[in-house]
């Protein structure tokens, strides 16, 4: 699978190699040469290129704190191991070793782009923290659970999936599993997700998903009960540990702490509440575009139907003149004998009568057509303009009616620790 030099010895990232490699990828100009010259700061690197370095053990990063890209494929690294520093990275490409448990990721918690390409992977798992994942390619393995791929649906940023070659795709309802299942994916195996086959996936696994959907939502509920509980517990320890102070510096000290930890926790609280507005955003912009598609295609269709109405009117029309000339005809030479209303054979006197009383009809059913469809499309773009206003409006509502709950929050805590009357214990 991964490429063998029988000729080298295997390598571990070491600090020669990594400055080998920032020099490598570094400017070549005179500023290029006077970093050589005064030593490479580790900490500035962005992009670091280790590819075909016959590398066995990751090792040796934990200078590279700001980097965002990584590039180790076409190595023969068995073990994801020695990337906890690297909190800031981006983009990771692992493709083209001998990888056979995925691990060693959890503090990569900003990685939007994995690449594990080619391994020996069996099995999805250990990525719970990557929340911001979009692109996941992991074809070429030994996958071949199906049942396995549901684990993705934590990732609500997911677009583009790559799982070709492995045995999993030669179930002939992979495909439309993995777009029931995965509604948010948009590329699946370098391929567009079309609408109809999703559509045709979520009718066949529609009790299964609903009742997924429903374990999910209780589960979210617990989890959101425990971490109450948790914090009110917490809480609660927080002001038994206070009240049991006896020594007023000591418990100056603890007011100092909890202090402290109460900033900590309305920053967490805040930055939570941050994450999820962007992440109400990407899920908004996401239905405003599906939404409008869909106006979009059923104006499509009804101007085309109101176009197959006007066919039908000038059909109509020509018929209808065409009657009514014969019948002028049969009129004028007293062939006509059927009875006729008087208000009908007034219109009968000429060629020029008939004629304008008919083309002032078939105008009057063309005005009726176009206003109808005018009609239908303002009211559908009105309609759809309006909800997409309304969901905007109802997050902005609810982003401040979180930050204000928040904000009460921490001044009822702020306000208990001020009154707690331990000093004079």
């Amino acid at each position: 699978m991964s490429r063998f030099y029988d000729s080298i010895e295997p390598n571990v990232i070491n600090e020669d190699m990594l400055q080998k490699a920032v020099e490598e990828q570094g400017p070549q100009d005179d500023a290029g040469q006077l970093a050589k010259k005064e030593g490479i700061n580790f900490k500035e690197v962005k992009a670091l290129q280790l590819d075909f370095r016959n590398i066995l053990k990751i090792d040796n990063l934990w200078e590279l704190v700001n980097l965002t890209k990584l590039q180790l494929d076409n190595n023969i690294i068995e073990k994801i191991e020695a990337l906890d520093s690297l909190v800031n990275l981006v983009w990771l490409d692992l493709s083209f070793n001998n990888i056979e448990l995925i691990e060693g990721l959890d503090t990569l918690v900003k990685l939007q782009d994995l690449s594990l390409y080619n391994n020996r992977i069996s099995r999805v798992e250990n990525l719970d923290t990557l929340l911001e994942l979009q692109v996941f390619s992991i074809g070429n393995n030994n996958i071949n659970d199906l049942e396995n791929m549901i684990y993705l649906r934590t990732f609500k940023n997911l677009r583009t999936l790559n799982l070709t070659g492995n045995p999993v795709c030669d179930n002939e309802v992979y495909s439309m599993f993995i777009a029931a299942y995965l509604p948010n994916l948009v590329y699946l195996d370098f391929r567009l997700v079309e609408e109809n086959m999703r559509e045709m996936a979520l009718m066949k696994y529609q009790y299964a998903i609903e009742e997924m959907r429903h374990g999910e939502t209780l589960a979210l509920a617990k989890q959101k009960e425990w971490e109450a509980r948790e914090k009110e517990v917490e809480y609660h320890k927080m002001i038994e540990d206070i009240q049991n102070l006896t020594d007023s510096q000591m418990a100056e000290l603890k007011l100092v702490e909890y202090n402290d930890e109460i900033t900590k926790l309305y920053e967490t609280l805040m930055s939570l509440e941050m994450q999820l507005v962007d992440q109400l955003e990407e899920v908004i912009k996401d239905f405003e575009r599906n939404i409008l598609d869909l106006v979009s295609i059923f104006i499509e269709n009804e101007q085309g139907l109101m176009a197959q109405c006007r066919d039908l009117e000038n059909h109509h029309h020509e018929k209808l003149l065409e009657t009514a000339i014969n019948t002028l005809e049969k009129i004028v030479k007293s062939e006509y004998d059927e009875e006729m209303p008087d208000e009908v054979r007034m219109l009968f006197v000429d060629k020029d009568t008939i004629v304008n009383a008919v083309n002032a009809s078939h105008d009057i059913h063309l005005l009726k057509i176009d206003n109808r469809e005018d009609e239908i499309i303002t009211k559908a773009n009105n309609q759809v303009y309006n909800l997409i206003e309304k969901v905007h409006k109802d997050e902005i509502h609810r982003n401040r009616n979180r930050v204000l709950e928040l904000h009460h929050y921490i001044d009822h805590i702020r306000s208990e620790l001020d009154n707690l009357d331990i000093l004079e214990q």
